[in-house]
């Protein structure tokens, strides 16, 4: 078979000589590549794993690319084989040689047959490229070829062993909760530890199956695998399992130092009955010393807080930390609150005893500031000053009445006294009185 002259121009001796070393060493890092890709772990894996969804699609078209890769390779290999021979045919290559290999090195000379599975599945029975082209060809489908394999690998490097430490401390974690009585059915915290163990259990085995489902690429990253395993789904399950350790350390807690609880509980409760106690014997004293005065109603004791608290102390002796922990949070603070209200109600009712004995010291200062001045014998003070306390000293004391006969008293003592004006209740004492 002749050899037409090629399209381009005839290379010479040391164009080829150039080259063939350069495709020489082309095809050695190809080799190289090829080689690492056959022996990459995650390809191994992908090859003997039951894969499902898109790394299954995907992985099938990726075993097809690796298939037409080496028949590829193979081609060029070929095609090299063949432009050394003729190379070495001669010292100094005669023009046919010339002509034939640069036909070869740079003509589309290189034939792939239709036995490789894309060829085949394009319906070619083969398909012609330069050495130059199929370089980058073999580069592109290598590359894409990588990145899955890459991919998956740095999923199930990543994924399952953090899914595994969190299945060990879930384990650990019920273990203790079934200790302190937190099961399924009967504490949310139960019934949080079985969905946890039902998704993880799950999210295992979609991430074995289907690893490429589980990847976030990076934006603008053109490198193999460039991106990050998506733990979205596992974070959200550890932070469900970190809530559920607290609460089980509350319980523990709860286990610990119930007893203690249980006695301040009651000593606040006590408390708050006897402030209660308090306030209705001040009711009475109130509606026998003061009158017209409207005194607020003292309710009992809430029944219902000892009815909780004997229950707490039950749940303690039958050793159900679980539901004795809400029960002594709850009952804390509504034991706090009706402390709280039980103070408010005495000051509440002890109010009127209280504006009668702050009337009483004005009175008894009045008195004292006159009699300083030697007025404590003046009639009109003397008869102003013994009403006043006949009406605070009485019972039922009419406080507005017994007010206004403090006032009259400190009005006629401020006249005495030389001030003009006695200050209003709430307003400063006059200075000069004072100081007089």
């Amino acid at each position: 078979m002749g050899v037409t002259d090629p399209a381009g121009p005839v290379m010479d001796r040391d164009e080829v000589d150039r080259a063939l070393a350069r495709l020489g060493a082309e095809h050695e890092a190809i080799e190289t590549s090829l080689l690492a890709l056959q022996d990459h772990a995650g390809r191994r894996l992908l090859e003997g794993a039951e894969l499902t969804g898109v790394t299954r699609e995907r992985w099938a078209a990726t075993e097809a690319s690796i298939t037409l890769l080496w028949a590829y390779f193979d081609a060029y290999t070929a095609a090299l084989r063949s432009a050394r021979e003729i190379r070495a045919r001669r010292r100094w290559s005669s023009r046919e040689d010339l002509v034939e290999l640069t036909e070869l090195l740079r003509g589309d000379s290189v034939t792939v047959p239709g036995g490789a599975a894309t060829l085949a599945a394009a319906g070619k029975l083969s398909e012609s490229f330069s050495l130059g082209t199929l370089v980058d060809r073999m580069n592109e489908l290598y590359a894409s070829s990588l990145d899955l394999v890459v991919t998956a690998d740095a999923v199930w490097s990543a994924l399952p062993a953090r899914i595994d430490l969190l299945a060990a401390e879930l384990r650990r974690t019920r273990k203790l909760a079934h200790s302190v009585g937190v099961r399924p059915g009967e504490h949310p915290a139960g019934d949080d530890l079985e969905r946890i163990t039902r998704t993880l259990t799950r999210l295992r085995e979609d991430v074995v199956s289907d690893p490429l489902a589980f990847w976030v690429p990076a934006e603008g990253s053109s490198a193999p695998g460039g991106g990050r395993p998506d733990t979205t789904v596992y974070d959200r399950e550890a932070r469900a399992l970190e809530d559920v350790r607290r609460e089980i350390d509350a319980v523990l807690t709860v286990r610990q130092d119930a007893e203690a609880r249980l006695i301040r509980l009651r000593d606040v409760l006590s408390r708050a009955d006897r402030t209660l106690a308090e306030a209705r014997t001040a009711r009475g004293e109130v509606l026998a010393k003061i009158a017209a005065t409207e005194v607020p109603v003292v309710s009992g004791p809430p029944t219902a807080l000892q009815e909780q608290l004997a229950t707490a102390a039950e749940y303690r002796r039958q050793a159900q930390w679980h539901r004795l922990s809400p029960l002594l949070e709850s009952l804390e603070q509504k034991a706090e609150d009706e402390l709280m209200r039980a103070r408010e109600s005495l000051t509440a009712v002890t109010a009127p005893l209280a504006v009668r004995a702050e009337l009483r010291g004005r009175l008894d200062a009045y008195k004292a500031k006159v009699a300083r001045h030697g007025l404590a014998e003046d009639p009109l003070l003397m008869e102003r000053y013994d009403s006043a306390r006949r009406m605070l000293w009485s019972a039922p004391c009419d406080l507005r009445v017994a007010e206004q006969a403090v006032l009259r008293f400190q009005q006629a003592a401020a006249e005495q006294l030389g001030a003009s004006r006695i200050p209003q209740q709430g307003e400063p004492q006059d200075r000069r009185s004072e100081s007089s």
